[in-house]
């Protein structure tokens, strides 16, 4: 990866993003949601954050380490 991800402490200073879930989530929440936020300091990352815990941190990811990581993940 490029870059090391960036740390929030929780999802919910990050105001006015969409989460979404991973298409292979059964419902459970045992997976992740991403978010692109728009604007502020996180503008242009992607947010990641566990389902279980919608108001816990969240890490962001430049665009590249996130398409570097998922498309490593991905081969597994």
């Amino acid at each position: 990866m490029s870059a090391l991800p960036r740390h929030v402490p929780s999802s919910t200073a990050l105001h006015g993003v969409r989460w979404q879930r991973s298409s292979h989530s059964t419902g459970a929440n045992n997976c992740v949601e991403t978010a692109r936020p728009a604007a502020g300091p996180w503008a242009g990352l992607i947010a990641v954050r566990d389902s279980k815990a919608p108001d816990g941190p969240a890490l962001l990811f430049s665009p590249g380490s996130w398409a570097a990581f998922t498309a490593a993940a991905h081969g597994l």
